[in-house]
């Protein structure tokens, strides 16, 4: 049996992933002062301006330069030096402010509760053996490709591309497992003039991401189709933190719940228990137990136990669904704080999730604790208790 399936990825440079890495640098910030600190920081950014604001709470000062020093530092090295969105020349205003008071008295522990989730809602997490770091074959290589071409970028090894740019793949699935590439979608900011150059560059680092034998036909790979990127980034279309979720997750594989991750602290579940869950679902397959493994975690604001734990291996368990549903909150505690102490989130870790993905890298690729519910480490206390 075969049918096609498409992921997207957008890069670093993304108008919406800019918003992301901002978001994400304050929380990293926030926590470097105070590993207890509350963040929920939003940011909108269009041609040479970019805007702050949210709710958040730090025991030790926090000065708004600070903040409009770290957004701009975050847009330099994305690598916005253009006329319309310059990391030095953009007006940047900040508007944080403290976080509610009804929703801290709900979270924080007292004498009488643990710590609770800081907002309900639902969060999946999702793994399965197409790929070595168990992630569907579509979005990690859309990922791969963009990441490839930003560090091109970065390092000199050409001048022509800018810091926007998507991907999309399509592949072809026999019998549940993906076998090639039908298309390939890339389009990237560049310079003004370089539009004959850009399609063998950009082949280039396709055909290297790609495995052997994947690439699909000329005729089915599309770089820059409407024939010019020159204008892009915030200049080109305004950016919002949050705006990308599928391709912060497992490209439309998977369900994604209600929430997006980048700008929160893992108090909020939106964030820390997705990454529970695909921690475990990982786990899950990377034991055998499972071909696939998706779950869901559900989870009431002020309430620190998950309201409900469901697992489902398409067919594809070793055991039943209702034993892994029954183990796995045996081998891991999954209340927020319990789920931040396992994983280790209480760190300044988040900015290097903003872009190319949440999943499906390397535990520690970007520093100490970073990348941490990648691991493989809980599989045999999965299986012994299985």
């Amino acid at each position: 049996m075969t049918h096609l399936f498409t992921s997207e990825s957008v890069s670093e440079g993304h108008p919406d992933k800019v918003c992301d890495r901002i978001s994400d640098e304050v929380v990293d910030l926030l926590i470097g002062k105070d590993k207890e600190s509350r963040v929920a920081c939003e940011t909108f950014a269009t041609t040479n301006r970019t805007i702050i604001g949210g709710e958040i709470r730090c025991s030790q000062k926090v000065d708004k330069d600070e903040i409009i020093a770290v957004a701009r530092e975050a847009v330099k090295s994305i690598g916005y030096e253009q006329d319309g969105y310059h990391w030095q020349h953009m007006a940047v205003e900040c508007y944080l402010h403290e976080q509610s008071s009804d929703i801290a008295q709900g979270v924080d522990a007292g004498s009488n509760k643990d710590e609770g989730a800081g907002d309900q809602g639902i969060m999946f997490g999702y793994a399965c053996q197409e790929t070595d770091v168990l992630m569907p074959a579509p979005i990690l290589y859309s990922h791969q490709i963009l990441k490839s071409l930003a560090a091109a970028r970065h390092s000199g090894q050409t001048d022509i591309l800018g810091p926007d740019s998507k991907s999309q793949i399509t592949c072809v699935y026999e019998n549940g497992k993906p076998v090639r590439a039908s298309s390939v979608v890339v389009s990237t900011q560049h310079t003004e003039g370089s539009e004959g150059k850009v399609r063998d560059l950009v082949r280039e680092h396709v055909i290297k991401i790609l495995p052997d034998g994947w690439m699909c036909d000329e005729d089915n790979f599309y770089v820059n189709p409407t024939g010019k990127f020159v204008v892009g980034g915030p200049d080109g279309d305004a950016g919002l933190t949050g705006r990308k979720i599928i391709v912060d997750t497992y490209g439309g594989a998977a369900p994604h719940g209600g929430g997006a991750f980048s700008g929160k602290d893992p108090t909020k579940v939106d964030r820390s228990a997705a990454y529970a869950a695909r921690y475990l679902a990982k786990n899950v397959v990377a034991a055998g137990l499972a071909d696939k493994c998706t779950i869901q975690l559900s989870y009431a604001i002020g309430v620190s136990k998950p309201l409900s734990v469901y697992v489902n291996t398409a067919g594809t368990g070793k055991v039943e669904d209702s034993i892994l549903e029954t183990v796995l909150p045996e081998v891991m505690d999954l209340s927020p704080r319990g789920i931040r102490q396992a994983l280790g989130l209480n760190a300044p870790i988040y900015a290097a999730t903003a872009a190319y993905g949440h999943f499906g890298r390397v535990a520690g690729e970007a520093g100490a604790g970073s990348f941490s519910w990648e691991a493989t480490n809980l599989k045999d206390a999965i299986l012994k208790a299985v």
